[in-house]
């Protein structure tokens, strides 16, 4: 990975509550308090400067919306097109991705021998799943074996689940993700039903803790969150449907709520033209219109709220859609929160997330202030300059 030393001169830096006037200094891919001998200069021109944006919900294997070809295609495809899924991610300002559901060694070696631009790269591995749950991406009348994919593994049973997540934090896995719910894009479990069992969540979370790791899981239910944070789980990825009380027992439990607002609204508007499954549209229809009101519920009751984006397929280029589907649940402020030091606090980095000394060198330049125009940071032509380690995208 390229490290650069770079001098942004003249900008309104985020200083995590507002903008202050400065010069930002990157050494060796570092924030730095002095200039670098020799560092290369950017006329920020009095841009708004902030840190690299986090997409906590990211999918790099996500090449299509059927579920099967996603699971069961080549994996030299499914590859080479994360590879260009990532690029455009870091091309419109996010520095930092969590993809959590998916991604190998392989991809995350690649980005870090500078193969192809990319953000920084954490992957989970396959999402677990039980037997017709989330992950299982047969149709109740498909008649065919399915154990494992791209994606998503289908893991039955607690000792079978602690191997899996020793054989994923084996193979670099930062974190392990488990379905607890149905979700949308799944065939055959509805939304709402709690999936493991106490005996197998608990496993899956006590291998993971063990190894100073955490656990991610698909939930959109109160039941469902609830089942999940009760036994351990750190992050709660969508949440559409909780309630205050269930938004209450989260930040009781310190769980975070990474919300995917993007997703649903892509789908509603889109899914029928790129032939998303009725099923799937159906069940998108009982979710879109929460998200936002559940955003609103956690921030209320205390909850630390991320963000992420989640999109399948073509839906890609809607990720900066769920920026701005987030600030309408929460203000500009709040969200650029999310996307950076609550994103950064989940992901366990303390050099993420801020552009204080000896922060990851990551920043986007914006021509608006966002407070003001919140816009700026969904609009890309708002964006002067991208910036990883210190080196300008």
């Amino acid at each position: 990975m390229r490290m650069g030393s770079l001098t942004i001169a003249g900008a309104m830096i985020w200083n995590g509550e507002g903008f202050v006037d400065g010069d930002l200094h990157i050494v060796g891919g570092r924030v730095s308090e002095a200039p670098g001998a020799g560092a290369e200069v950017l006329d920020a021109g009095g841009g708004w400067l902030i840190p690299g944006l986090i997409d906590a919900h990211f999918h790099a294997y996500a090449t299509s919306m059927d579920g099967l070809e996603n699971e069961r295609g080549p994996l030299s495809f499914v590859a080479i097109n994360g590879a260009r899924r990532l690029e455009n991610a870091l091309r419109r300002g996010f520095t930092t991705v969590r993809d959590v559901a998916g991604g190998d060694i392989g991809l995350a070696r690649a980005v870090e021998d500078g193969l192809f631009p990319s953000p920084r790269y954490l992957f989970t591995g396959p999402a677990l799943s039980q037997t017709g749950g989330h992950g299982d991406p047969r149709a109740a009348h498909v008649d065919i074996c399915f154990s494992r994919g791209h994606m998503c593994e289908i893991v039955d049973g607690a000792d079978a689940l602690r191997l899996a997540v020793r054989n994923r934090l084996r193979t670099g896995a930062h974190a392990i993700k488990v379905m607890t719910s149905g979700g949308v894009f799944s065939l055959a479990d509805p939304i709402r039903v709690p999936q493991y069992s106490a005996e197998e969540l608990a496993a899956v979370v006590d291998e993971a803790g063990r190894r100073g790791s955490y656990v991610a899981a698909h939930a959109y239910s109160p039941e469902a969150v609830l089942h999940s944070i009760e036994h351990g789980v750190r992050s709660i990825e969508h949440g559409n449907l909780i309630d205050a009380a269930t938004a209450r027992r989260m930040a009781e439990r310190s769980a975070f709520l990474v919300p995917t607002l993007a997703a649903y609204d892509a789908m509603d508007r889109r899914g029928a033209g790129i032939g998303l499954n009725a099923i799937s549209l159906a069940k998108n229809a009982e979710v879109l219109s929460k998200g936002q009101e559940a955003v609103r519920l956690a921030l209320a009751a205390g909850v630390r709220v991320g963000f992420g984006s989640d999109l399948m397929g073509e839906l890609e280029d809607d990720q900066l859609c769920g920026v701005r589907l987030q600030v309408e649940a929460a203000g500009a402020a709040e969200t650029l929160r999310s996307m950076t030091r609550v994103n950064a606090e989940l992901l366990g980095d303390p050099a993420l997330g801020h552009l204080g000394a000896g922060a990851h060198g990551d920043a986007v330049l914006l021509s608006a202030d966002p407070l003001a125009d919140p816009a700026a940071l969904w609009e890309t032509e708002a964006r002067r300059a991208v910036v990883r380690a210190g080196c300008v995208i």
